[in-house]
């Protein structure tokens, strides 16, 4: 395959209990909790809008009030969209948290450590067996920070594992576990190295929607890059782990479908395509190889202003019925 060149202090009494100030001449009365969301001041105590607050807070996450509610980035998707998330006050207490690009808040959740119970004020009594750190990754030890989590799916929705990234780029991953404070466990095999939980590709339950609209799926080799290109509009994919660790487990979901493999611009990139191209021969109804106009790979693509139609074709294996192939 030829490879194209690369181009101030809180009072104590609780808000809850506390009626919001008298307006000065000409203004409008304000919220106590909006006023604090936008002087980024909050309390931990009952309220779960002020906990949450005080997390993104302490995570030295960048929030801003607009809209009738708090916004955050989507740490759910790597940050890459600013005020993404919205965050409110629940009509009857507890708060109220959705992604936009995620559509939910099970991913936003989960990478903050957070579960549905978190979400109420008041009974924080279902908090009282967690870890005290939800955050913590295995190499915190040497002074790392977690940037990203990325859950995996099954058909239904339920987590299969997760994959975390820290600043360092180094990459973990951990299966749900219930007997741990955390609820986690951080591997996914056992102590003989089989393997516990199922293989199954990145974003599975959009990929099988996407199957069912006869949409085309892109395979890239990271997650970074798959949410880069759902973040354009893309339907994407990968496995977990990195170049070379794509298997016929992760192919045996792209029966039948149109697939454009997003090779990154190096050797492993390379070798990557060709073993994703090879497991999906006699499988997928097309099979395109692509790389970015500028960088080496589709984060890079998108982060320079490209479109999805200017990806560089370098390979047409098994092309739509009655394109002519492209040899690589």
């Amino acid at each position: 395959m030829k490879t194209s060149p690369a181009r101030s202090e809180v009072p104590a009494e609780p808000l809850a209990g506390r009626r919001n100030p008298p307006a000065a001449p000409g203004q409008h009365p304000t919220n106590h909790l909006i006023q604090l969301a936008e002087m980024g001041t909050f309390v931990t105590d009952s309220i779960a809008f002020n906990r949450l607050a005080d997390l993104l807070r302490d995570r030295g996450e960048p929030t801003r009030y607009q809209g009738g509610a708090l916004r955050t980035r989507g740490i759910c998707h790597d940050g890459d969209s600013p005020g993404t998330v919205a965050i409110r006050r629940g009509n009857n207490g507890g708060v109220v948290i959705h992604c936009h690009k995620c559509d939910g808040n099970h991913e936003f959740l989960a990478a903050i450590g957070w579960t549905e119970a978190d979400l109420f004020d008041e009974p924080l009594e279902l908090q009282r067996d967690r870890a005290a750190d939800d955050t913590w990754i295995p190499c915190k030890d040497r002074g790392h920070k977690r940037v990203a989590q990325y859950v995996y799916r099954d058909e239904n929705g339920s987590v299969v594992h997760g994959v975390t990234r820290c600043d360092h780029k180094c990459f973990a991953q951990w299966r749900p576990d219930p007997t741990t404070r955390s609820g986690r466990r951080w591997s996914l095999n056992d102590q003989k190295g089989n393997r516990l939980v199922r293989t199954v590709p990145f974003r599975l339950p959009e990929l099988l929607k996407a199957k069912l609209e006869d949409r085309v799926a892109f395979i890239c080799e990271g997650e970074k890059d798959v949410l880069a290109c759902v973040d354009h509009g893309l339907v994407a994919t990968c496995n977990a782990g990195g170049a070379g660790k794509w298997t016929a487990e992760h192919a045996q979901y792209l029966e039948g479908m149109d697939v454009t493999v997003f090779a990154d611009r190096d050797e492993k990139g390379e070798a990557h395509a060709r073993q994703v191209v090879d497991s999906l021969r006699g499988l997928a109804r097309s099979i395109y190889v692509v790389q970015a106009k500028t960088g080496k790979d589709a984060a890079d693509h998108f982060a320079a202003g490209h479109k999805d139609h200017e990806f560089i074709q370098v390979w047409a294996p098994v092309p739509y019925p009655g394109d002519p192939a492209v040899t690589a």
